[in-house]
């Protein structure tokens, strides 16, 4: 349920492992508005990984991004896609649509979810659409469908953390000229504002004494130029609003992540105030790691543990993130009474290795699945940039793009087992045999997991 770029996402996925996808979205046409544009360095190896991070435009990642406003270098972080890459949310969108259409799964839009009931065979799902209402059975539910997820609603989640306590206004506006912003902390509040190469700004504002929103519409443009004029001095008069909307700092994160037939991923589970770009990139890295595995459990080739392991792998990361996402919005939209915490933060954060431990939570590759203490550093892990040679990586990718596991052979160096999203499940010697581990994470395959063996030569004699 839901065709943002999380659900898109998770269905493109479902599909390269052999299931069948239907997603249904309420909104009859896909959004305009791009609320998101931030994709960090997990999220553009996980895209390109699949074919499509060249297919979002030309790469152009900044290195500069920020942690509670104060600046940090995400370039200086070990992956081969290092950085802030800026991608509007409709453009990442209409490239995941593409992407599902072509391998076969049905998107179905002006359809809205009203009810579900689960039975040990499957999900009963109770719809309307244009044609009315419907009923649909599926074997399993996935709600990807924001914030105000019905799937949550209704399919049988809790959701446990911190309320709405301050809100802010986002608008895009055109017909403005002001000066560049970012996370500026004024005695009044807080103020954000960039333009594109289009010359649509973007702003974001928060009156200190704001506390929850009482009006759950989009403000009007009176509202946003007299709150920007409050905190910053700025005249927006003449102004246009293209799109706008309120948001808070609501942090909400769901006890489970799946009961029975019925999951959830991305905002469905965890809802918390956009900084950074967070919320995209945490519910892309739920869609990539859910869709292989919930594919190969659909399809007989995987036991139920391998399912299980979704909950088990992305709460308890999710809920790091989030009290990141938390710290950011204290010292961001606290008033004086934090300043004192800001300074210590920034004196910390001169320190090369705090930069770079907040550096590698916020672009997503501190990331280290199950056990902490694994037979093997490479267990749980993303493989290291400089592992392999460019041909190598190539060849890897390509692999990688059909969406199934990979063993790597490394000769005397030994062999590395990668699940279909990347990470490393399994890792042993020269003189180690893969067969057990091939049969535990791929036990019901009748394909059987290709092999890459290192430094071989490519068509042109280059290694």
């Amino acid at each position: 349920m839901g065709a943002g770029p999380v659900g898109l996402a998770l269905a493109g996925e479902l599909r390269l492992g052999g299931a069948q996808v239907e997603v249904v979205e309420q909104r009859a046409t896909p959004m305009t508005e791009s609320r998101a544009s931030t994709v960090h360095a997990l999220s553009a190896e996980l895209l390109d990984q699949r074919g499509l991070l060249t297919a979002l435009g030309p790469p152009d990642p900044v290195r500069t991004g920020h942690f509670a406003g104060l600046p940090l270098d995400l370039g200086d972080v070990p992956s081969p896609r290092a950085g802030v890459w800026k991608v509007p949310q409709t453009r990442l969108e209409a490239v995941l649509t593409g992407w599902v259409h072509g391998l076969g799964a049905v998107v179905r839009r002006g359809t809205a979810l009203r009810s579900l009931r689960q039975d040990a065979d499957g999900v009963e799902a109770r719809l309307e659409g244009p044609s009315g209402p419907e009923t649909v059975r599926a074997d399993y539910v996935v709600g990807c469908d924001g914030q105000d997820s019905t799937v949550a609603r209704v399919g049988g989640f809790d959701l446990a953390g911190t309320g709405p306590q301050r809100h802010l206004l986002r608008a895009d506006l055109t017909g403005v000229d002001v000066p560049t912003r970012r996370f500026e902390r004024h005695p009044r509040g807080l103020a954000v504002s960039a333009t594109d190469p289009s010359g649509l700004t973007r702003i974001m504002v928060h009156r200190r004494n704001w506390g929850p929103a009482n009006d759950a519409g989009p403000p009007a443009l009176d509202d946003i130029i007299d709150a920007w004029h409050d905190v910053t001095g700025d005249d927006l008069s003449g102004a246009r609003v293209v799109w706008a909307d309120r948001f808070d700092d609501t942090c909400l994160h769901a006890t489970r992540y799946r009961n029975g037939r019925i999951l959830l991923a991305g905002d469905a589970a965890h809802r918390q105030m956009p900084v950074g770009g967070q919320a995209l990139n945490l519910g892309l890295h739920d869609a990539f790691n859910l869709g292989w595995k919930l594919a190969a459990h659909v399809t007989g080739r995987a036991p139920d543990w391998l399912l299980d392991s979704y909950d088990e792998e992305r709460r308890p990361e999710a809920a790091r993130t989030l009290a990141l996402i938390r710290a950011q919005t204290l010292l961001l939209l606290g008033g004086p009474e934090v300043e004192p915490l800001r300074t210590l933060l920034a004196e910390l954060m001169a320190y090369p290795a705090v930069r770079r431990q907040l550096a590698l939570r916020i672009s997503g590759l501190h990331i280290r699945y199950g056990s902490p203490t694994p037979p093997d550093p490479a267990v749980g892990r993303r493989l290291p940039p400089d592992l392999l040679g460019p041909a190598d990586q190539e060849r890897l990718r390509t692999l990688l793009a059909t969406g199934r596991g990979v063993l790597l052979d490394r000769g005397k160096a030994g062999w590395l087992l990668l699940r279909p999203d990347g990470y490393t499940a399994a890792a042993g010697t020269a003189d180690t045999d893969p067969a057990p581990e091939l049969a535990r994470w791929f036990p019901a395959d009748p394909r059987p997991v290709p092999t890459l063996t290192t430094g071989q030569e490519d068509s042109h004699g280059q290694m």
